[in-house]
């Protein structure tokens, strides 16, 4: 990440946050500087950790990437004028800043820190015991303080939280489209007869026959003539009896 696009980070989060908080009144920019920092006149190694520190509380840290990082120190208008101080690594920074709203104007600033120049703790001496008879003397003068410790190593991951209720149904989703024509069936079997239908109507009178041989007519007259000759006789003798 270049210097030009860490500022224009920096400006862009600079005029994001002077937006006035409509939620409280008391809710001012947060102090930003670009802080390029070394140790011992190298620049500081990419993953190196800065830790910023107002009036000996609110750590605040941020990760070195090519020699610099981003500083965010939120605080309120009382804050301003407030020394700030910094650690590089677990090395004490020599320069220190001072809060102000939004940060300096440039959001520039420069740290740098020597394993030389880290103070020295003398150990403190125990003082010989002394047996005294009577009142118990004061208290013997406070030692300096120790110098910061190292930051700690990050804690464990926390247990998952509890599943969140179920969301709302979505929409229906769109008709898909028609799928493709299925295999032919087999043939059913076949159905009981039906009832049967009305008598159709009669025909019409077909062509006349051709005419039997004369043979056939003459044996008929022969026989016509015997029945009338038979029935007359017959008309007779019912007479006479």
């Amino acid at each position: 990440m270049t210097k030009f696009k860490i500022l224009a980070l920096i400006v862009g989060m600079m005029l994001l946050l002077a937006i006035p908080a409509a939620a409280s009144a008391q809710n001012v920019p947060p102090h930003l500087s670009l802080v390029t920092a070394t140790i011992d006149g190298e620049p500081a190694p990419d993953g190196t950790v800065i830790t910023a520190t107002m009036e000996g509380k609110d750590d605040v840290t941020a990760t070195v990437t090519n020699g610099q990082a981003v500083i965010v120190i939120e605080g309120e208008a009382g804050n301003t004028g407030a020394t700030i101080t910094f650690m590089i690594g677990d090395l004490d920074a020599a320069e220190t800043d001072t809060w102000e709203q939004g940060g300096h104007a440039d959001a520039t600033l420069s740290i740098s820190a020597s394993a030389a120049d880290q103070p020295t703790v003398e150990p403190i001496e125990e003082p010989e015991e002394v047996v005294t008879v009577g009142v118990e003397g004061p208290p013997g003068p406070q030692g300096p303080a120790g110098r910061r410790g190292a930051k700690g190593d990050t804690g464990d991951t926390g247990q998952a939280g509890a599943d969140g209720a179920a969301g709302a149904k979505g929409a229906d989703g769109a008709a898909g489209g028609a799928g493709s024509v299925g295999a032919k069936g087999d043939t059913g079997s076949v159905g009981s007869p039906g009832a049967s239908g009305p008598a159709g109507a009669s025909g019409s009178d077909g062509a006349p026959g051709d005419d039997g041989s004369s043979v056939l007519g003459i044996v008929a007259l022969i026989l016509a003539i015997v029945a009338i000759v038979g029935a007359g006789g017959a008309f007779l003798l019912g007479r006479r009896a």
